[in-house]
């Protein structure tokens, strides 16, 4: 059968270190046009979601402010992530299409994470948002001008940029003189350094130093953030106020939730879960680079007021 011809392909590739090939999901092969139909209507509900976002933002000028820029630039980042990884994983599942080039890989490899970081950067931005909206709302639009956005966004992209390559640098140095098969949907990282017949030590170790910077940092930034926001909550007289001002918070707390459980639960599996099975880790890993970028405009869509009547008025054009 072609499937194993691949795999066997993939084992002795080493006259060709320039190929790979993506396995899919280990262990469950015979059910991927199965599987492939909840990822594939994910990944549709993503494109259609954050391009709608993207249009209604751009198109309504009372959107026009910090909050929905922030949320336009979710919505891009969530693009990006989910047109890297499901087009290949789309193609694995349907047409067993798992040869990937090395550079092919790296490419992929470095807008996957280099963007994930980019949407935590972003997530820190939207909480500092939420503060100054909350804490220091008479001075909001003095804060957070046009230009001081325009900054958070290319110090996003910097910071992604100079984490992603140090990476790239590292993978290239590795010698792969034995199998080919990389057991992911895509090029995770981790799968990738795997293959490696030499000492992958500093990989390893920038990979843990990578995740702790910038969840770890992120996750603090935003901490202290709600509980400055906390503060000024419950420091409001009316519980009506209160409820308002919490209100404004959810949408972005469900944000942080889907962005980063699946990222932490992730690297628990890997680190201690040896007795997961290895399709358990995968999927998991795949679902946080869609779920993400299908719920986020879900979440924003049901929870603002702006952009839910927007898109009323948009299907109610169309329809007549």
């Amino acid at each position: 059968m072609p499937r194993q011809d691949n795999l066997s392909d993939g084992n002795s590739a080493g006259s060709d270190p320039s190929v790979f090939f993506l396995s899919g999901i280990p262990g469950l092969e015979a059910m991927h046009i199965w599987i492939s139909i909840p990822f594939c209507s994910m990944f549709t509900v993503a494109i259609l979601g954050n391009c709608t976002l993207l249009y209604v933002i751009k198109t309504e000028a009372s959107l026009h402010k910090p909050m929905f820029y922030f949320l336009a630039m979710l919505a891009f980042i969530d693009l990006v992530l989910s047109t890297t990884t499901m087009p290949k994983l789309l193609s694995i599942f349907w047409f067993n299409s798992k040869e990937i080039s090395f550079n092919a890989c790296l490419v992929q490899m470095f807008f996957l994470y280099s963007f994930y970081h980019m949407e935590s950067c972003v997530l820190v931005a939207m909480a500092f948002d939420r503060y100054v909206a909350i804490c220091n709302p008479l001075r909001y639009a003095t804060i957070l001008t046009n230009s001081v956005i325009a900054k958070i966004g290319l110090a996003a992209l910097t910071r992604a940029v100079l984490i992603m390559v140090p990476v790239l640098f590292l993978l290239r140095r590795l010698p792969f003189c034995q199998s080919h098969v990389i057991s992911h949907c895509y090029c995770e990282h981790m799968a990738v350094v795997k293959l490696a017949c030499a000492n992958t030590s500093l990989n390893n170790i920038y990979g843990i130093f990578v995740t702790l910077f910038t969840v770890g940092v992120d996750l603090t930034f935003i901490t202290l953030s709600y509980v400055k926001i906390l503060r000024t909550v419950l420091s409001l007289a009316s519980k009506k106020e209160q409820l308002k001002a919490f209100s404004t918070c959810v949408s972005h707390l469900c944000a942080i939730l889907m962005v980063y459980t699946p990222v932490v639960l992730t690297s628990i599996i890997h680190r201690f879960g040896h007795q997961v099975s290895p399709h358990v880790h995968i999927l998991l890993a795949t679902f946080y680079f869609l779920l993400p970028p299908m719920m986020n405009p879900i979440v924003y869509g049901v929870k603002t007021k702006q952009i839910r009547d927007r898109v009323r008025l948009l299907l109610r054009g169309k329809k007549f």
